[in-house]
């Protein structure tokens, strides 16, 4: 079988970057930094969003589906920098060139890890193949909206429409599944400031465990599995994670009907 990647990343502004950018002196501390960022952002765009090029990923996790089985995990250990989180995570790809599941990942996380990689000068050569190595990727390729190699499913649940666009914790929870634990991405700063990045490692291992349980949901509505084949994918995914004593994994499971 073609093995199916889910993931899902978490980030925080890149203090660094913002300085190098913005000419900021060293005499600013950092919290100083984001407070400066944050207030130019509210009065040029009305919004404290940081953009893309300057998120810093500090998590990246993973639900792998394969002929082996099924394993969720969050990419590296907790004291990586983000460097090493987009080289496995590109690794992984060039390896295993699995179809990508991800809930808005080409709004938000690709596009974060594409700007990232650049800053870090990381080559992935089969994630960035449009056919021209492999006739394969010219109709199917990861970086098309359209194609299939990436499915970002919020985007094609909503026919490609940003009106219609859902967030991961409603639709899991409308269907049955636990959505959304412990924090939420407005919180993933200020936890990581902490020194609380165990917390967000799990908080984001959840988010890809919604993301693929949805997934499995999307397979069953389009015909790729029956009802038999659905409830055998989702009895393996509540045993791999029962079979864990991680806290969020038994509040995953005490969430789940």
């Amino acid at each position: 079988m073609t093995p199916l990647l889910a993931f899902d990343i978490e980030t925080i502004p890149d203090i660094a970057g913002i300085r190098r950018i913005h000419d900021v002196p060293a005499s600013v501390d950092d919290r100083g930094v984001a407070d400066w960022y944050a207030q130019r952002r509210r009065t040029t765009t009305g919004s404290d969003f940081v953009p893309i090029h300057l998120q810093r990923v500090v998590a990246i996790a993973c639900v792998l589906r394969d002929a082996s089985g099924l394993r969720i995990w969050s990419l590296g250990e907790a004291s990586d920098g983000e460097e090493a989180l987009i080289r496995r995570f590109f690794d992984g790809i060039e390896r295993y060139t699995p179809q990508l599941v991800s809930w808005n990942g080409g709004g938000f996380d690709l596009p974060v890890l594409h700007h990232r990689a650049l800053v870090h000068g990381i080559a992935a050569a089969k994630y960035w193949d449009w056919g021209d190595d492999d006739r394969e990727f010219r109709f199917n390729n990861y970086l098309s909206r359209y194609h299939t190699r990436h499915l970002d499913l919020m985007d094609v649940l909503a026919s490609y429409q940003p009106r219609a666009y859902a967030g991961l914790d409603a639709m899991a929870r409308l269907c049955g599944f636990p959505g959304k634990l412990g924090m939420d991405g407005s919180e993933v700063a200020s936890a990581v400031a902490q020194g609380r990045i165990a917390d967000v490692r799990a908080y984001c291992e959840c988010d890809t465990a919604n993301t693929w349980l949805l997934y499995q949901r999307f397979r069953l509505m389009r015909g790729e599995l029956d009802a038999s084949g659905y409830a055998g994918e989702i009895a393996l995914v509540r045993e791999r994670i029962a079979a864990s004593d991680a806290p969020h994994w038994r509040e995953f499971v005490a969430r789940w009907p």
